[in-house]
């Protein structure tokens, strides 16, 4: 008894001494981490090495951009200083830590921890009318060593345009692009002219209302086509759809003509109300690109559209024609796949001749030489429509390739080449990459399936072959 008590305090003593030192050990262990790396060898690393601004509209700033500083060490890294080379005349700004400033002392890291540093820049306007680069960089001075981020962002003037109203005959010209911030009206009687090679980007808020007339009239290739955009042009904002709120063409409006023009990246793309006030469609659309539209990309409330050789790509509702009305569309493709930044949840096409739950309105409404098509979204029929009540009801498809698992609606006519779900052969797709070409491969079913529209050209301006053309908005060559 005796010896196995003497034996037991011994053990007692032993655990003891043992846990003492450990608590020791890690008091000392702890003690060393808080103190700071002093070696020159000491490691440092940032997220990147450079900050990139895309496309920087002069006076208008730009987003917020932030990289990380990490210290990787098992001890804390003092920064000596953090400095924006440019001082308080450089064109960025930046935020150390949730401090702006431009240079910064003493900056503690605690061990394999890391801090943020933020940098925005607003470029001043001046009489340059070219894109132009401006740069900095910012400096980080630890134990010794220096270490750099550079800065650049791409910079352009432009005319600014805050909640205007235009009442008079006006023309718009390429020679600087056009911000438009807060809404763009153009008033009753009155034509806004837009030259080939004009790029108008809206912000936010900022949508383009139209009670007169808009001319907007550009050419077939890149530098003369004219683009209705968003204004973010950074990266990842540049893809958003929604970015801005649409084009839209009022009661009064008239002899609306869009020719070779890019609606890209709107919350809705062109939405037409109520008849035309004269014998001409309320809104032509000729060579037209309308692509990454959150809602609708061609919408009419009792309405007139003609479109030509249109390109109606990824949107929420590629068109969407209601309450009667009349619409002309020959050689379009209309095709959305579901993608990262919009799900293909609504067929490409739907037409209604639905006021309420009582009312109708006449419709009259012609496809010729069509393909409406769709992929990766909910969608099983690619063609909606919809009748009610006893007035005219003219709905045809002429010439059609269309994806539709049930059987063609009784209420529309399906004449000439019917090529349902048959598939349009597009030359690449490529979702994940966001990469889509819809011209036509060499295999396509829609090849020679047309009839003569009358249309001698191609979105791309090519020839096509007038008796027997493609199919879509593309003649292969």
């Amino acid at each position: 008894m005796y010896k196995a008590f003497i034996f037991e305090r011994s053990m007692k003593q032993i655990v003891g001494f043992f846990l003492l030192c450990c608590i020791v050990i890690t008091c000392i262990t702890s003690c060393k981490k808080e103190g700071f790396i002093t070696s020159s060898d000491a490691l440092l690393r940032t997220s990147v090495d450079t900050l990139h601004y895309d496309t920087v509209f002069t006076s208008t700033g730009s987003i917020t951009q932030s990289f990380k500083i990490y210290n990787p060490n098992d001890k804390k890294l003092l920064l000596s200083n953090i400095q924006l080379m440019g001082g308080n005349t450089s064109y960025f700004k930046i935020n150390v830590d949730g401090i702006a400033g431009t240079s910064f002392n003493n900056i503690e890291i605690n061990a394999n921890d890391s801090i943020y540093v933020f940098a925005m820049v607003t470029i001043n306007p001046n009489a340059n009318n070219l894109p132009f680069i401006v740069q900095d960089s910012i400096k980080i001075d630890y134990n010794g060593n220096t270490r750099f981020v550079q800065l650049d962002a791409y910079g352009q003037n432009a005319v600014f345009l805050r909640n205007t109203l235009v009442t008079t005959d006006s023309t718009w010209h390429k020679d600087l692009p056009i911000v438009i911030l807060g809404s763009l009206t153009v008033q009753p009687s009155v034509t806004l002219t837009i030259d080939k090679g004009t790029k108008v980007y809206f912000h936010a808020d900022a949508p383009m209302l139209v009670h007169g007339s808009l001319q907007a009239i550009g050419e077939k290739y890149d530098s003369t086509k004219i683009v209705f955009t968003g204004d973010r042009l950074d990266d990842p904002y540049r893809d958003f759809p929604g970015g801005w709120p649409g084009i839209y063409f009022f009661d009064n409006s008239f002899n609306n003509v869009l020719q070779h023009c890019i609606i890209k990246n709107a919350y809705q793309g062109t939405i037409a109300q109520n008849p035309s006030i004269n014998l001409n469609p309320k809104v032509t659309l000729n060579e037209c690109i309308l692509d990454n539209i959150y809602d609708v990309a061609i919408g009419a409330t009792n309405s007139s559209i003609n479109a030509n050789n249109c390109l109606v790509s990824n949107c929420g509702y590629n068109i969407f024609l209601t309450a009667g009305g009349n619409y002309n569309f020959k050689h379009c493709t209309v095709v959305s796949y579901g993608n990262f930044y919009l799900q293909h949840k609504y067929p490409v096409l739907t037409v209604s001749n639905i006021v309420n739950q009582t009312t109708s309105n006449d419709i009259n409404a012609n496809f010729t030489n069509c393909i409406f098509y769709g992929e990766g979204g909910i969608p099983d029929d690619e063609i909606l429509i919809k009748k009610q009540g006893n007035t005219l009801f003219n709905v045809t498809f002429n010439n059609t390739l269309y994806k539709l698992k049930s059987n063609e609606p009784a209420t529309a006519n399906f004449i000439g080449n019917k090529l349902k779900n048959a598939p349009p052969g597009f030359d690449s797709i490529n979702i994940a990459n966001r990469y889509y070409n819809f011209h036509l491969r060499a295999n396509s079913s829609a090849l020679q399936k047309g009839s003569n529209a009358g249309l001698l050209f191609d979105l791309d301006g090519n020839n096509r072959n007038i008796n027997t053309p493609d199919l879509g908005c593309y003649e292969r060559q």
